[in-house]
């Protein structure tokens, strides 16, 4: 799969990567570009980039000068994370709590990227952190949660494998429905009220997020969601998850 990158409008660009699983099928990654207010830029994930994919993100961002901060929002999502610090040295490197064990030679910020303290530095983004499941699951198979962004200005949805959009609607170029990540169930933290709480947490992130025009999936690719879809298409799969999970 040939990298490729998509301008969303409003200052966000969606980057398109390959990631080979089992060294056999392409499952693809993502990372994205987002501008600032001030002008300057951060990238949403790590991911090592090439050819004309480079060319244009350093046209973009001044050779890489105007890149501030690189927010690594999935914990498990790990192996471009030291190629991307030698990219952007000056940039600032926001991760998990497993961020600097996997990729050691980065110099981590002490704000792990899913805090208060990072959102509140990026009021050009909304982010929200599934309820009920684990961020990082004591399963490392386990990879069903992660920091969810929304970019109101180009109504761009980034998420890594929380939600995706079944292949098969992908091939056959319809409507995208979406579905949880297949290791959801297995992600329910070991308390009675878990199942609810992430039913809920999604039930209410669909209605907060309803306006999503574009869905940039870590392994979905790119899809465009008709005004008002997004938001029933997702309050369909949880209604479709929810007895088992709350189960």
């Amino acid at each position: 799969m040939e990298d490729k990158i998509y301008d969303l409008g409003s200052g966000f660009w969606s980057i398109r990567g390959s990631f080979i699983k089992n060294g056999i099928l392409d499952i693809g990654v993502q990372c994205a570009l987002v501008k600032l207010s001030s002008g300057r830029f951060i990238f949403l994930d790590s991911y090592t980039l090439t050819d004309d994919v480079r060319e244009q993100v350093m046209a973009l961002t001044n050779d890489g000068q105007d890149v501030e901060a690189v927010l690594n929002v999935h914990p498990f999502h790990t192996v471009h994370c030291e190629q991307m610090a030698k990219d952007f040295p000056q940039a600032t490197f926001y991760g998990s709590r497993r961020h600097p064990k996997q990729a050691p030679n980065v110099q981590w910020s002490n704000d792990l990227v899913e805090s208060d303290a990072v959102a509140k530095r990026y009021p050009e983004l909304e982010f929200s952190l599934p309820k009920g499941i684990y961020y990082i699951a004591p399963d490392e198979s386990v990879h069903a949660s992660s920091l969810l962004v929304f970019h109101p200005a180009s109504l761009s949805i980034y998420v890594d494998d929380t939600f995706e959009i079944p292949p098969s609607k992908l091939i056959n170029n319809v409507q995208a429905d979406l579905g949880l990540h297949p290791t959801t169930l297995k992600a329910l933290k070991d308390e009675p009220n878990a199942g609810k709480e992430y039913c809920d947490w999604t039930t209410q992130l669909a209605h907060k997020w309803r306006e999503v025009r574009n869905f940039c999936g870590a392994h979905s690719g790119l899809v465009e969601f008709e005004e008002g879809r997004f938001e029933a298409a997702l309050l369909s799969a949880i209604d479709r998850a929810r007895p088992e999970l709350e189960a």
